[in-house]
């Protein structure tokens, strides 16, 4: 296990305060204000340490309502709001500073069969084969607003190996193109057999790329380019089978619509065999700052 990925591992494991509190702590982020991704994972690590260990989680609904400050502790309150025969519900409040900077639903339920489909996973190329961040960012190097980002960047996402299977926006600045991306994800080291981590896992890294297609529509490069301004407004994801957060996860995104200050970006997420795993919504700001 790579030492930046035993550090998030520990960002994940909040401290218990009493009986449904929770405390966590934050990394230092890119911009000054707490990862979205980031305090996402953590309230579902808290909602999740209230629920009998049969039930998985399959869906959350979540807000980010003010910039959370990366100096400060979050305090993670659960409220227990349903537990029913097959289903549990939980809500969360982030609270920092004595305000809410996140509000998160959560649902669990014990394993049932039933009916099975799911939508194709798309073409995509052996994540193997595409450069690791290290190697693609920089090669980018003039393309960002302030010295040092490939250094962040690259340190942001040490302990996921993140691929892009096409250019990124920064890459690609002032060209338009069809509002698609894919980017291959795992985690740079094995984590431990326990299914609720792997789900916190995946919700750390969906809040990194899902923006990313909003962007590509316009031919913006986004906040490291300085050419937009943004940050996420609500998150929403659907866990339908299991999967391994520490093996290859194809991030499937696009956006079908920009309007009023704001993108949307919905995606899918499979497993290299073909299961798709999990549904991800997301809509943000996504301003083009004023001269």
């Amino acid at each position: 296990m790579s030492a930046a990925l035993d550090s998030l591992l520990d960002l994940l494991d909040l401290e218990q305060i009493e009986r449904d509190i929770f405390r966590g702590t934050s990394r230092s982020a890119l911009v000054p204000r707490v990862f979205g991704g980031q305090v996402a994972a953590q309230a579902l690590v808290a909602a999740g340490r209230t629920v009998p260990a049969d039930r998985s989680a399959h869906s959350l609904h979540s807000y980010f309502l003010r910039m959370g400050d990366p100096g400060a502790p979050i305090v993670y309150s659960v409220d227990r709001i349903r537990d029913g025969r097959s289903f549990t519900t939980r809500r969360v409040v982030a609270v920092q500073h004595g305000q809410p900077i996140f509000h998160l639903s959560a649902s669990f339920q014990t394993y049932e069969e039933g009916l099975e489909h799911q939508a194709a996973m798309p073409p995509a190329p052996d994540p193997e084969t595409l450069p690791t961040a290290a190697q693609l960012l920089p090669r980018y190097a003039d393309r960002f607003s302030h010295p040092g980002v490939v250094d962040r960047l690259i340190e942001a996402r040490a302990a996921v190996d993140l691929r892009y299977v096409d250019a990124p926006p920064f890459a690609s600045v002032g060209e338009p193109r069809e509002p698609r991306s894919q980017v291959w994800f795992r985690t740079n080291g094995k984590l431990a057999d326990d299914p609720l981590l792997h789900v916190c896992m995946a919700t750390y890294v969906s809040d990194m790329t899902l923006l990313d297609s909003v962007l590509l529509a316009h031919g913006r490069g986004g906040w490291a380019v300085g050419d937009v301004v943004g940050a996420s407004l609500d998150h929403a994801m659907w866990f339908h089978r299991p999967f391994r957060a520490d093996e290859w996860l194809l991030y499937d995104q696009e956006s079908p619509s920009a309007s009023g200050g704001r993108g949307l970006g919905q995606a899918r997420i499979h497993t290299q065999d073909g299961r798709l795993a999990i549904t991800v919504i997301q809509e943000g700001v996504v301003r083009v700052p004023r001269d």
